[in-house]
């Protein structure tokens, strides 16, 4: 299985590109974004790759980025999503975009994305596995001393109600959320954020 390749951008293809590799040429398949990205590079760049061995053929599908492959990686999973769909979505969303609308279930962001459609977005952001992802994924901060959940860094008003309804999203009842917010509240403090709350939560609901 091939997990990395570094090599010079070649051309554009459909759905990707060709990555020279030491004088050979590596078919991709990639999001529109981290095709820009290789597009917009200069000299020798590392990507990774998902390799996908089918019945008809091995597919090789490149990522500018692991937090990109991870997405993909979760998106596959999702009944019916395949690699190709899952390429389109993150064609359309960045990984934080994405992350965020599953978090919220915002259906009507997912089902604008080109080439998706409605029934499809249902699908990913009713999918469980996809919610825990969405909530519980690590991105660094703005100023790189910490980590939020989902790209939320803000604490708005209420954050105490979202954290609730997010955790009713992924599955667990009213009374166990509400008394895993409270506790997180009480030992994060009244400064805590949304995303503190929800991973503090998260946590003690694993246990």
């Amino acid at each position: 299985m091939i997990g990395m390749l570094t090599g010079r951008f070649v051309a554009a293809e459909d759905g990707g590109c060709i990555l020279d590799v030491n004088g050979v040429g590596y078919l991709l398949a990639c999001s529109a974004r981290t095709l820009d990205r290789l597009r917009a590079a200069e000299g020798a760049i590392r990507v990774l790759v998902e390799t996908q061995v089918r019945q008809d053929a091995i597919v090789l599908n490149g990522f500018a980025d692991a937090a990109e492959r991870e997405a993909f990686r979760a998106l596959v999973e999702v009944k019916t999503v395949g690699a190709q769909k899952a390429l389109v979505v993150l064609s359309g969303l960045s990984v934080d975009e994405l992350a965020q609308a599953i978090a919220f279930k915002d259906r009507k962001r997912l089902a604008a994305i080109k080439g998706l459609g409605a029934a499809t977005a249902n699908r990913i952001i009713d999918e469980p596995a996809m919610q825990k992802w969405a909530v519980g994924r690590p991105t660094p901060e703005a100023d790189g001393a910490g980590a939020t959940v989902a790209g939320i860094a803000l604490a708005p008003p209420g954050a105490e109600a979202d954290a609730v309804s997010a955790l009713i999203n992924l599955g667990w009842k009213r009374p166990e959320a509400q008394a895993a917010v409270k506790r997180a509240r009480a030992r994060l403090g009244e400064e805590a954020g949304l995303e503190g709350l929800i991973r503090d939560s998260l946590k003690e609901l694993a246990r």
